[in-house]
């Protein structure tokens, strides 16, 4: 008799029996379920929706309060093609009211453009000096306001980085809310969980996840560097992004070296 072979421990299960912390809690979550009612309530706005595990979490944490709450994907045509593929399913199983909201322009014809991937190409000095935050971040977010409302429910957690711990915790902020300039609010209802907190909830509530994570870790890429975000921009190229896109996504990097020469050398 030949036995079935070893499945191998579920990682995913075992993390769904681990007991919640303090901070993700029943009591915790009850709690954040009230806050995310009364900002909606006040401001109305959007769940900002990347594809990654934090913004599914607060995904999910929305929808128990409002299950028509509108979602936002900032679209800056870069993102893996997995994250559409998985961003179309996803909204189709859960009906979301999702609204896709792109960069203009695109961000690919903005680094083709800066000449900065490309050792041949003159650098057009206006194109260099494009403010990427703006333009994938503060302009696609006002746009989203305009149609939405104030309000913003974000995954943005302090323990990713020091940058975001003193997000919110500069000017004496605390409990998630950021508060800006031109009167838009946002609500980061899991900002103080751990990693551990964010994938057991996943587990334990068996939410789809985003196929990217299991690509990387296929690839054998740490954990904490499980950032889905941009295919290619000017950050954290430090840590091999550009490697693991070539060794994953090898047809996908070609493409994108034909027209950014420069990543060849940095991967």
């Amino acid at each position: 008799m030949v036995n079935a072979p070893d499945p191998g421990l579920d990682l995913a299960m075992l993390r769904g029996l681990r007991a919640p912390s303090a901070k993700a809690g029943p009591g915790a979550v009850a709690d954040i379920l009230t806050r995310i009612e009364a900002h909606l309530a006040a401001h109305d706005g959007y769940v900002a929706f990347s594809g990654g595990k934090d913004s599914l979490v607060v995904l999910d944490l929305a929808r128990r309060v409002e299950p028509d709450v509108s979602v936002v994907f900032f679209d800056s045509g870069l993102d893996y093609p997995e994250t559409y593929d998985y961003l179309t399913e996803l909204a189709h199983t859960w009906r979301l009211d999702l609204h896709r909201i792109p960069t203009d322009p695109p961000l690919l014809q903005v680094l083709a453009d800066s000449g900065h991937w490309n050792h041949t190409a003159p650098t057009d000095g206006a194109a260099a000096r494009v403010d990427l935050h703006a333009m994938l971040i503060t302009a696609p977010a006002r746009r989203a306001h305009y149609l939405l409302g104030p309000g913003e429910l974000w995954g943005v957690r302090a323990d990713e980085s020091a940058a975001r711990r003193h997000l919110y915790t500069r000017d004496g902020r605390r409990e998630g809310i950021i508060t800006r300039a031109d009167g838009t609010v946002a609500y980061g209802p899991i900002w103080n969980w751990t990693t551990d907190d964010v994938w057991a909830h996943i587990a334990r509530h068996r939410l789809p996840v985003n196929p990217v994570y299991d690509k990387l870790r296929e690839l054998g890429v740490p954990e904490q560097q499980h950032r889905l975000s941009h295919l290619i921009d000017g950050g954290h190229l430090d840590r091999g992004r550009l490697t693991w896109l070539r060794r994953g996504w090898p047809a996908l990097f070609e493409q994108l070296a034909d027209v950014l020469p420069r990543i060849r050398q940095l991967s």
